[in-house]
Parts: C-alpha cells; structure tokens; sequence
C-alpha cells in the first residue's frame, strides 16, 4: 500500500478547518490523517486539563481509553512529552512503562508497545495537549518521522484552534464572562468533576446543563439511584453566574427531623440542649452562590413547610432568634423519587413541588447511554490502576461485551463498585502478563448467560421482556459495528437494515 504524502493528506484537513463540525469527526478525521502518514497501531489526542490528560480521540486502541484521565505524575512517558517542545522517540529499550499498554486494539497476547512517537501541541503559544503514537513493533518509526510529525503537529494546532472558536461562536448568546470561562477550561484549568460519555443521550444532557445553568431557575434533577445526579448539580453551578460562590450540598435523607431547621437556617446560642454556639445554616453558607438539596423528597411534611417559607420570601430566622437574614440563594435539588406522584399521594407539598420543579433536568439510566459504559470504565480502570500500583490495568475483549450487555440497576454506582471489586479480585489471583492485569469475566461476576437481562424490579416487573430485547439489540448491534469498523451502511446490510430503520434503533438504543 502507497502511504500519502503529507500535503495530500493535508490539503483535505485544512478545507475542514472552515466548517462547523462536530468535535468528535473533526478530531477523528485528523487521527485517521495520521495514521495514514505515519502508519502506527495507534495515535492518540489528549488535551491537558490542570494536571490531568484527557483523551478525546483515539484511533487503534480500546474505546474504554476514551474515559480514562491520566495524571501526568503517574506516567513519565507523558511527563517528557509535555516538557518537550519538538516531537520525542523514545528507545525500543526504554524502561518507562507506556500508558497504552495493554490497550492496543488486536493485541492477540501482545501487550506492551515498543515504539512510541509524541509531540506537545501548543495553541496561542499555550501549552493544549499532546499528539501521542504507539506501535507493537520495535524499530517502526523512521528517522524523518519527527520531522513529518513535526509539520503534522501545527495543522493539529490549528485544527484544535477551530473547534475552539467555532464553539464559542456559536454560544452567541452565552454571555462573555462564560466564553471566557470555556477558554480557560480549553487551555488546561482544573475543571470540577466531569460529566464522562459521547452517547446522544449523555450529550443531551450536558446541553440541557448548558442551557439552564446561566440563569438562576430553581433546578430539580430526577433519576435513577447513582446515575450522579450530584455530578449534574456540580455542572449546572460551575457554568452558573455563581461559580466563584460556595456549592454547599445537604443529604436530605441523612437529615434527624429535629436537627433540620438547624442544618437549614442555623441557630442561636442555648435555642436547644446542646447548643454551645451560634451556627450558620446551609442557606446562609450558600448565600450569593448554589444550594444543593440531595434527596429532598426524603424532607418530612414538616420541613417542606419551613424550606418553602424561604424559598418565597429569601428571608430565614436562626432558630433561637428573631432576627432576620436575607440569603440571595439559588436552589438545586435532586430526588429518585417521582415527586409528583408524591404530591398526588399527599406525601409532598403541591406547592414546594412547583416551587423546586422551574427546570426539571432528567439524568438518564446508564443502560440508556450505550457505549459510554465502556468509557466510564476506563476512568475506573485508570483510577484503580493508580490506587493498586500496577502498570496496567485492562478489560478483556469478552469482559468489554459482557459490560455492554447488562441492564446496570445500580447504574454508574454499581459500575464503580463492580471495577473496584474485580480489580481487587485480579490483583489478588494474578497472574500479570507484562506486568498488566486483565479483567474478565470471572473477576467482573456477571453471569455472561444472563448478563443481557437486566434485574427487573419488584414494582415494575412488566418492563423486563422490552429492557432485555433492548439489551441484546444494543448489544449486537455495537458487535456488529465493531466488526465492520464502525461503517453503518455495511453494518445495516450484515443485520438486514435498512441504514434509515437502523439508524433510527440505534438513536433510541442510545447508540448514536
């Protein structure tokens, strides 16, 4: 096979640059350029958010490395690649362990990568990320490489210039203090705790987070128990108005009744046996930034009544006292519960309940988001990796499958939970083969003859057969795209589709 010349393989990139694309083609266009010019197994782009690397397109390695954040401190290789400011080879013979070990897509047994290229991407003279290359084979690259990887280097810079100013153009009407917040996060600030996922149903969410957070409506995030409501709450506050205010967070649930006035509105010296001191409330703490009221359909009808007294009125008493704060406040609250169900059984307050509901933000179930299981589990696979000391930390193939297949009742919770646990299992059993771990299925302990039926629930057992069709829809279809490389139409002919009826299943699967 003829391998491109670089202006080839350049010439279509830049005409790119001038059209709004998404970010996710944009990015794999680029990576399938490369691979083109410099035919490695893999390539990888990351950008650098704080101290942490973000992988947001990949090409040749498992799609679990999309949800995976390596913490510079913890991988050398990506330390040197960083401090360089030309494109870096390191030796066949290299002793640093690669980040991508084990996760080269066709390693049939082979895991550790023995040649690896990298180039620091650097946009308005800013360090933004880093372009990374691995192959299984010793001696792949070629001297001229760093040279052609080189030039590659600056149309990756500008391709990532793009799609930075192509986003901001198009939150015209976001206003200019969070335009500026969105370029500080791109060029590497910390950000709080990320949202993971691609998914549709995943990318819905986050513009229904974008299109409420800059207002100060009262927020009310439904769900299932751990689908990170809490995550969401986080997200609407850091794009608020409000983000350089307090986040100050109640468990609702956690809440003894005769402690709740207390914790909402604080006290006075001596209002009752045990009070030493004078306290704040959560309202005042939270006052000119965001209160976070988790499980708040867990609040007595009693404490509804006194939570709603301030909500309409912005003033609070400390209990043991007459005197009266005024608290500019913005409320959010979450609840697995259906409230209005609730207020239909008498259970809550009609009236609290519209009060909280201005914008309700339903969290989708984890079963709901197709492959972004996968990239959730490498981030708690990356995070385990770390916590246990090892140098790899990997799904087998069938363990992939297995994770794609199942119904997740416990949903992003028990998905953590499940990594921890195998993880501890492997580490455990061994053995390592290069010094990586492999999960399985032994270790994940779904039962892969029943891992496509989901757990039904006791109250609602007449969905289980449309939850388990679903399940092995979704899951041969993913198999399938694997199978063709993720090319739809021969995709729709193997499972005797139409491309249109397949797309179609695969948007409610939450497959696209």
């Amino acid at each position: 096979m003829t391998i491109p010349t670089l202006l080839e393989v350049m010439i279509p990139l830049v005409a790119d640059l001038a059209r709004d694309l998404p970010d996710q083609q944009r990015y794999a266009t680029l990576l399938a350029a490369l691979r083109k010019i410099l035919p490695f197994d893999a390539v990888a782009l990351l950008r650098l958010e704080g101290e942490v690397l973000v992988p947001l397109a990949v090409h040749g390695l498992n799609a679990d490395t999309l949800g995976r954040r390596f913490k510079v401190a913890e991988h050398p290789r990506l330390a040197l690649l960083l401090a360089s400011r030309t494109p870096t080879r390191f030796a066949a013979d290299c002793d640093l362990p690669d980040p991508y070990d084990g996760l080269v897509e066709g390693l049939h047994g082979q895991l550790v990568v023995h040649d690896c290229l990298g180039c620091p991407l650097y946009v308005q003279d800013q360090l933004w990320g880093l372009l990374t290359l691995d192959s299984l084979q010793a001696q792949n690259a070629q001297p001229q490489d760093l040279t052609t990887l080189a030039a590659f280097a600056g149309l990756a810079a500008a391709t990532v210039a793009a799609a930075e100013r192509i986003r901001q153009l198009s939150a015209r009407l976001v206003s200019e203090h969070e335009l500026a917040l969105a370029y500080q996060q791109s060029v590497g600030h910390q950000r709080p705790r990320e949202l993971i996922g691609q998914s549709p149903a995943s990318q819905r969410l986050r513009q229904e987070i974008e299109t409420v957070a800059a207002s100060d409506l009262t927020v009310l995030i439904t769900g299932e128990t751990g689908v990170g409501k809490e995550l969401v709450a986080e997200a609407v506050h850091a794009r608020s108005r409000r983000q350089q205010r307090p986040l100050i967070s109640l468990n609702c649930a956690a809440l003894p009744e005769a402690l709740v006035e207390s914790e909402l509105f604080g006290h006075a010296r001596g209002a009752f046996s045990g009070a030493v001191s004078e306290r704040r409330g959560r309202f005042e703490l939270a006052d000119g930034g965001t209160l976070f009221l988790d499980e708040v359909g867990e609040l007595s009808l009693a404490a509804q009544a006194k939570l709603l007294r301030v909500l309409q009125s912005g003033q609070l008493q400390r209990l043991g006292t007459d005197r009266e704060f005024i608290v500019d406040v913005r409320i959010v609250a979450a609840t697995n519960r259906d409230l209005a169900e609730a207020v239909r059984a008498g259970r809550f307050r009609a009236d609290l309940y519209h009060r909280l509901s201005v914008y309700p933000l339903l969290v989708p179930p984890l079963r709901e988001r197709g492959r972004d299981v996968l990239l959730l589990a490498g981030f708690y696979l990356e995070q385990n990796r770390a916590r246990l000391g090892l140098r790899g930390l990997r799904l087998a193939p069938a363990a992939q499958r297995t994770l794609l297949a199942y119904a997740w009742p416990g949903n992003v919770r028990e998905l953590s939970h499940l990594i921890s646990r195998a993880a501890l299992k492997a580490n455990a059993e061994r053995p390592e083969v290069g010094g990586i771990l492999t999960l399985d299925n032994d270790q994940l302990g779904l039962p892969v003859a029943t891992a496509a039926l989901p757990v039904a629930d006791e109250q609602d057992s007449g969905t289980t057969l449309r939850d388990a069709t679903d399940a092995f829809q979704r899951q041969t279809i993913t198999l399938a795209l694997e199978q063709h490389q993720q090319n739809w139409t021969l995709t729709a002919a193997a499972l005797g589709l139409d491309r249109a009826n397949l797309a179609r299943l695969a948007k409610r699967l939450g497959l696209r």
